[in-house]
């Protein structure tokens, strides 16, 4: 038996733990690699604020299952939606563009003459490209026509509403309304529930509103139960906590802090039962899972509506409250638990961050407006956001530019409460109506968006303007009398047309 002198023992194992230091110093470094072909979970809640979960400030109500995923996972402090309102924002994560690019602006009507492009490449297309399952469950809202439904774009299975549980004739409660009702004159059709392409409930009430959490959450797990093993793209775009709020039996009365609070805690709920079933499935460290909003919180709305925390105005304004949302992302084994990201990001940088996964090349024919950001997700040490400038489009009007810590506000209107309370028992106050002069923001030190400082810094002021010029160019501004832009394309409508 040969004994190896104890120095030499030593020396080994000195050099086993160098080689160890180096290997993970070298990871820290670069991306962490995913598993091939990640299953890919987008949990997309309506109108939810910035400060309306656990990890990003709340304290009146719990919500444990997002605590944990934020532990095991990553939070993202500067993440936005592309704009402040519904259809918009969602056709800006499912394209990967900004909403002006692909002319899908504001939120679709019932019976909208014009929605999705067949033309477009949705998120998932892109997946069913690479021998992905792919479904949704929840909120469509990119047009309720059969040639806009999600069969027609990529998706194997759909169950949910086409659009926002508010667009009914219907009153916040489920009641009647009189024929001088605003919903009354808009002529809301009855609310219908999708299964397919096909009706399911002609007419959707709010006892039918009290199961749709569980109802989209139940599918998502069975769908998880019988794609546990190939690929697949999951979007659960839930119709809460737009208003009008409703919620199971099980959890009224639970939060304590009244109906929007026992609300956001079943949806907690439900993220719990989705990563319990990739759990239970053995797919925790396989599934990209991300947590977001297509918006902030609707504040005339007041006890029904969420919290923008430290954060100016909300839904429908690009100030930060209208745009800025939370996000939590977590892949066990390759984003860093526990763990924060500081730096912008967009909803519309989801699809290319997963082409680029996936090997999929973009098209020079229809570029898209998202970047990768995968080093971001996994904590690359230096990492940055991939956006030089990003344009601040409410509709077709440019409202601001933003460019790191800067954020230029153009002259624009929008709607504010000007201090004063939100309504209640779901019955909202009335906006005040006013203008912004071209003020500048340092959202490094001032995220609130409270003291303008373009008398100081009026090169940074010239910039942004300059900047601002750029995006008038591509995407048009009706507020500087440019209807349109070089980079528009036209949404869907007509006889449907094959993609490209």
């Amino acid at each position: 038996m040969n004994v190896v002198p104890q120095r030499v023992l030593v020396a080994r194992l000195l050099t086993v733990v160098g080689l160890a230091c180096v290997a993970l110093s070298s990871t820290s470094s670069q991306a962490a690699a995913p598993p091939e072909r990640p299953n890919v979970v987008v949990i997309f809640i309506d109108d939810m604020g910035y400060a309306d979960i656990g990890p990003f400030g709340a304290t009146a109500y719990k919500t444990p299952n997002l605590d944990r995923m934020a532990a095991e996972g990553r939070k993202f402090t500067d993440f936005h939606s592309a704009t402040a309102v519904c259809s918009a924002s969602r056709a800006a994560l499912l394209t990967g563009c900004y909403p002006e690019r692909v002319s899908i602006l504001g939120a679709l009507r019932p019976d909208s003459q014009t929605g999705i492009s067949d033309k477009e490449r949705t998120f998932a297309e892109l997946c069913q490209d690479h021998g992905y399952a792919t479904a949704i469950f929840g909120k469509w809202h990119l047009g309720d026509r059969r040639r806009f439904l999600p069969l027609q774009h990529g998706f194997d299975e759909y169950y949910g509403l086409p659009y926002s549980n508010d667009m009914w004739p219907r009153g916040p409660r489920g009641e009647e309304l009189p024929p001088e009702s605003p919903k009354k004159k808009n002529n809301y059709p009855n609310l219908r529930l999708f299964d397919g392409d096909e009706v399911v409930d002609e007419d959707v009430t709010g006892e039918d509103q009290t199961h749709l959490t569980k109802d989209y959450t139940r599918r998502a797990v069975d769908f998880i139960d019988r794609h546990a093993k190939e690929p697949f793209f999951l979007y659960v775009p839930h119709s809460m906590v737009h208003v009008p709020l409703y919620v199971s039996p099980e959890f009224e009365g639970k939060s304590g802090a009244g109906l929007f609070g026992d609300t956001v805690m079943e949806l907690d709920w439900s993220v719990g039962e989705i990563l319990a079933a990739l759990k239970r499935n053995g797919l925790d460290e396989k599934t990209l899972v991300v947590f977001t909003a297509d918006n902030g919180p609707w504040l005339n709305y007041g006890d029904h509506a969420g919290s923008a925390g430290p954060l100016r105005e909300g839904k429908g304004t690009m100030f930060e409250g209208g745009y800025r949302v939370p996000c939590v992302m977590r892949m066990p084994g390759t984003i860093p638990a526990g763990t924060e990201c500081d730096e912008f990001c967009v909803t519309f940088d989801l699809l290319p961050t997963v082409a680029k996964l996936l090997g999929d090349e973009p098209s020079t024919e229809r570029p898209i407006d998202g970047k990768d950001i995968w080093p971001l997700i996994t904590g690359v040490d230096g990492a940055k956001t991939p956006h030089k400038e990003f344009y601040c489009y409410y509709g077709r009007e440019l409202h601001a530019v933003r460019d790191g810590r800067w954020k230029l506000h153009l002259k624009h209107p929008y709607r504010t409460l000007d201090g004063k309370p939100g309504g209640k028992g779901g019955y909202p106050v009335e906006y005040k109506q006013t203008q912004t002069g071209v003020e500048l923001y340092d959202l490094q030190n001032d995220v609130g968006e409270t003291k303008n400082v373009a008398a100081e810094h009026p090169e940074i002021v010239a910039r942004l303007t300059a900047a601002a010029e750029r995006a008038r160019e591509q995407f048009g501004d009706v507020l500087t009398q440019r209807e349109t832009g070089s980079s528009v394309r036209p949404p869907g409508q007509g006889r449907r047309q094959a993609r490209n």
